[in-house]
């Protein structure tokens, strides 16, 4: 009797838990501050992004615009979680299923108590979590029907609910590690200004040196970064590398180097051009693509959430990667300025005027400097993921909890975390900024954002315009040479447009250098 009068009291209290046993003033109240809040964060972005645009930052307001969609996705994902959740419930399957792969070591009870302690188990399980704890659908209904089967749910949804909980924090703290790492590493590379500065209250006439012969280890470029020829240079030239990372990236030599370089290979014509403004211009248009969250990334997630199995201790061992591969990659960078003035040192004995270095992508990875990008991307995406499933965990299981795993795999995990966080934003990647410059290729940055949509505007035109022509059976060889002469400064922007990311070095060079100062 008593039982059945708790079962009725429980029945009560599943039936007054449910929308049309629930207060208006209550359902009116919280809509309202959640509509308020919302309301809130979409001003406050539109407020953000209006600014930005006052300012003439598009890449910035790009960026911007990529964290909303990265919302956006949020938003679906939620609605898809929580649409389904009914249809997950009542997918069923085996017990014997969810003993494998477990985060957590599951204790068997003896079999003395096992039957009790089941029974007892499932009643708590559908009548208190499924019944006590509704998330936005019927509750308990799936568990039912699969108690019925002698199975299991798939997904219980206080499963789905912690997900759902897991996935936003991911991005929430994906994004805000992206800009965190962009404004300190921003921070860093406008400390090189001055440098810039200095540099151009120097440049007089043509900006070429006086035409005197110097040794070539007198520069102080190549004392520092040549380490000599032979097997054993090369072994010295990667160590230095490796340590140089870690402590004065990158000096003023190396940037009135580089810098030179630079201007020598895509804008000779303009000694005075503005090498420091350009590469702030190039990382922000580099920031969309770092802030936001590519399908590859999602895989790697799935990819470790199935690999988190007691025992196995994958979430420590997966923290060495990005580490491994930060460590990898500023090493590559400091060593790419480091072959620049091996070529110049194992070809020259002297030089006559400035020491200019040659920008190749045959210094890179697979010839591709766009691949450092990416890899910077997985590398910061990677540590969120660390941090954001270290404080999920925390907050939601509390730091007992098995899933946590034992002190002596956290605090490494976390100490990990904070220098890869450092070292990226005070050292990668203000060497990025500065080593992708020595491609073959020049970024769109190198032009101002008017000139940019004017080249565009002006490509597309004479696209347009040349098809009509031939559409219309108007065209004539000579209308036809006309148009190429037209289209052949824009012709890389056609080529590659809308997105017009790079262009090579060469014809287009000179002309490309006087609306980039």
């Amino acid at each position: 009797m008593g039982m059945a009068e708790g079962g009725g009291d429980a029945s009560a209290a599943a039936s007054e838990m449910k929308l049309e046993f629930t207060p208006t003033w209550i359902v009116a109240a919280v809509c309202s501050l959640i509509v308020f809040i919302s309301l809130v964060v979409e001003r406050l972005l539109h407020r953000l992004g209006k600014v930005l645009k006052r300012k003439n930052q598009k890449p910035l307001f790009e960026a911007l615009q990529k964290v909303k969609e990265e919302l956006m996705l949020l938003g679906f994902i939620s609605l898809l979680l929580t649409v389904f959740q009914g249809a997950i419930q009542r997918i069923c399957i085996p017990k014997g299923w969810t003993l494998h792969m477990l985060p957590c070591k599951k204790e068997e009870p003896d079999d003395a108590h096992g039957a009790a302690a089941e029974a007892h188990f499932q009643a708590a399980f559908s009548a208190g979590l499924f019944g006590g704890r509704r998330l936005l659908s019927e509750s308990g209904s799936g568990a039912a029907h699969c108690l019925i089967k002698g199975k299991v749910p798939l997904l219980s949804l206080e499963a789905i609910h912690q997900l759902h909980i897991f996935i936003f924090v991911l991005a929430i703290t994906h994004v805000a590690f992206s800009v965190l790492t962009i404004l300190l590493g921003g921070a860093k590379i406008h400390q090189w200004k001055h440098w810039e500065d200095s540099i151009q209250k120097q440049i007089t006439g043509d900006g070429t040196a006086p035409k005197q012969v110097t040794h070539v280890h007198q520069f102080e470029f190549i004392r520092d970064r040549f380490r000599g020829i032979g097997a054993i240079s090369v072994i010295i030239s990667w160590l230095h590398s490796f340590v140089k990372q870690f402590f004065g990236s990158v000096t003023k030599s190396d940037y009135t180097t580089m810098r030179l370089g630079f201007i020598m290979t895509h804008c000779k014509g303009n000694p005075k051009f503005d090498f420091h403004k350009y590469m702030i211009r190039a990382l922000e248009a580099d920031f969309k693509k770092v802030v936001g969250i590519s399908w590859y990334l999602w895989v790697f997630v799935v990819i470790f959430m199935l690999l988190n199995v007691n025992g196995w201790h994958t979430y420590f061992w997966i923290a060495f990667i990005p580490l491994i591969l930060l460590l990898a990659l500023g090493t590559k960078l400091e060593h790419v300025i480091t072959q620049l003035a091996q070529e110049v040192a194992e070809k020259h004995t002297a030089i006559e005027g400035d020491l200019v270095v040659k920008p190749s992508d045959d210094h890179f990875w697979f010839h591709r400097p766009q691949i450092v990008l990416y890899l910077i991307h997985f590398i910061l995406f990677q540590n969120a993921f660390e941090i954001a499933f270290f404080f999920w965990i925390f907050t939601t299981y509390g730091y007992n909890s098995c899933i946590m795993d034992h002190v002596c795999f956290i605090v490494p995990r976390l100490v990990i975390g904070v220098t890869i966080q450092l070292l990226c934003s005070y050292s990668t990647l203000p060497l990025y900024a500065i080593v992708t410059q020595m491609g073959s290729y020049f970024k769109k940055a190198i032009f101002d954002e008017h000139v940019q949509e004017g080249l565009v505007g002006w490509a597309e035109k004479v696209k347009k315009r040349k098809g009509l022509r031939i559409g219309n059976g108007l065209a004539t060889s000579d209308a036809q040479n006309e148009t190429t002469r037209k289209v052949e400064l824009p012709k890389m922007f056609v080529q590659t447009t809308p997105s017009m990311e790079e262009g090579r070095s060469g014809s287009t060079g000179e002309i490309a250098s006087r609306p980039a100062t």
